[in-house]
């Protein structure tokens, strides 16, 4: 199954707070997705207004490799602000919950129902590709969930998100929901999920196991709270655990991660998985020496397919093998 990476850093990921992306910036992290290998880059929300508007026109005018995707609330007015930036492809994201329909929008699961269609067909007639996000789909009812959907799909929608607004599931929870979806549906699933309990790399794994075909994710799991899928992660466990290769040239994924890290403010630890600076670093006498037999020993992932080497550290752990190495 093709497996399509939807990176969400300039739409979810700013909205960490005291995130701010100027429009400068999201022409250079845009590019940088497109650089390595993207599919879909959500590049932000137009009813912000002006600014973001011109943001995304002046990214979508690069001309970029990467499908480009506005996000949108059930609003006729967020369509419109979407119009005016270029961008054809748009998400329409709709609180599929009980508690988020009647405690923040003070409305009944008909009048959603509604306005799906009304607001789908009005974007397919303005020329827009449209794809549904269930928002908090994760505590939604089962069976208003896959009702919601299938009106989303009668009213023209080519692609459905599950979103784990709320970082709940697990992955049994997860490749469960996916694979009754995907039979239920029968239809294209992006699978969005937020690390509140750690588990959003495990979750999007599942979520590819159960028979999504899009994940979304983000440079650093960059998000709100703690943040999304990190994209590093999921794309290197595809690999090694699925062997699904995608379309993420993995030798570039340190840099963007710095570019990203710079301009949000928001740094990685030196054990970050994938892009942390001490991933690859090992000072135990036992560990080095092993690592100097066959790297395999002690080392599943191979650093140079992020373009990255070895690091031996000399400390009070430290045996001869260690000792002999760094002094050659």
């Amino acid at each position: 199954m093709r497996l399509h990476i939807i990176d969400t850093t300039l739409r979810d990921g700013e909205q960490t707070p005291g995130v701010d992306f100027n429009c400068d910036t999201k022409v250079k992290i845009a590019s940088a997705l497109t650089d390595l290998g993207v599919d879909v880059i959500e590049v932000g929300i137009p009813a912000m207004g002006d600014e973001e508007i011109e943001a995304i026109r002046k990214v979508s005018q690069l001309d970029l490799k990467s499908e480009l995707l506005t996000w949108n609330r059930l609003h006729f007015d967020d369509i419109e602000a979407s119009l005016k930036t270029g961008v054809k492809n748009i998400h329409i994201s709709v609180p599929a919950s009980f508690i988020q329909i009647e405690k923040k929008l003070r409305k009944t699961p008909e009048h959603i129902i509604l306005d799906i269609s009304r607001i789908i067909e009005y974007a397919i007639k303005k020329g827009c590709r449209v794809s549904v996000g269930a928002e908090d789909a994760s505590r939604a009812d089962e069976d208003f969930l896959i009702n919601l959907y299938k009106v989303a799909i009668e009213a023209g929608a080519t692609r459905l998100r599950y979103a784990d607004t709320l970082g709940v599931l697990s992955p049994f929870q997860t490749i469960e929901i996916i694979r009754k979806l995907k039979e239920e549906l029968n239809t294209e699933i992006d699978y969005h999920g937020h690390n509140d309990f750690g588990m959003a790399t495990a979750n999007a794994l599942a979520a590819y196991k159960g028979g999504s075909n899009y994940i979304s994710c983000s440079i650093n799991g960059l998000g709100e709270r703690a943040g999304n899928t990190p994209l590093e992660e999921i794309v290197m466990s595809l690999l090694y655990m699925e062997k699904c290769k995608t379309n993420i040239q993995t030798n570039k994924l340190v840099a963007i991660s710095k570019l990203v890290e710079f301009y949000s403010g928001r740094f990685q630890s030196l054990g970050k998985p994938i892009v942390g600076e001490g991933v690859f670093s090992h000072e135990s006498g036992i560990h080095v020496d092993g690592l100097l037999k066959d790297k395999s020993n002690y080392q599943y992932l191979d650093p140079t397919l992020l373009g990255r080497t070895n690091q031996f550290v000399l400390g009070k752990h430290s045996g001869k093998s260690a000792y002999k190495t760094l002094k050659m």
